[in-house]
């Protein structure tokens, strides 16, 4: 599965005006499941927030992949979210977070979750394309810049 299999430009946040890690994940999971009209947010940012319990998804070097698993989603969804001024997400380096990549999957989805987990890792591991995507001025450029490089594998 391709992150652009699962993630719609329009779920694409070039400017998330967030200041906390809650705000984040509240932002990112309306935009996730703005197809998704079945779909409770508030368990699902309820499960993301125990999620965050355990360990923050702050990976480092100003990235976080917040993700968690929901019973009444149908089908995995994801958003991305920037914010240029950068959140502190409890990251492991301490440092702020300037890039979100939000996955959410249904709750029997164990193997396609972590996939997806290591293609997200993979996308962030460059740093010419976390460069490009902060730099990036539009929606379409985002996507494009994760459709390049997710290509590749």
């Amino acid at each position: 599965m391709k992150l652009t299999d699962i993630l719609d430009e329009e779920a694409i946040l070039p400017d998330v005006q967030a200041t906390n890690k809650l705000e984040v994940l509240e932002v990112l999971t309306e935009a996730a499941l703005q197809r998704v009209p079945y779909v409770d947010k508030q368990s699902v940012l309820n499960s993301l927030i125990e999620r965050e319990k355990l360990g923050s998804t702050g990976i480092g070097e100003g990235i976080a992949i917040p993700h968690g698993k929901s019973r009444g989603l149908k089908e995995t969804r994801a958003a991305f979210g920037r914010c240029l001024k950068g959140v502190d997400f409890e990251a492991l380096d301490g440092q702020p977070v300037y890039l979100f990549f939000l996955l959410l999957v249904p709750d029997n989805s164990a193997g396609v979750h972590l996939k997806i987990l290591a293609r997200i890792s993979r996308l962030f591991k460059n740093s010419e394309v976390r460069s490009a995507l902060i730099q990036a001025k539009t929606k379409k450029e985002i996507y494009d810049i994760i459709a390049k490089e997710d290509a590749k594998y």
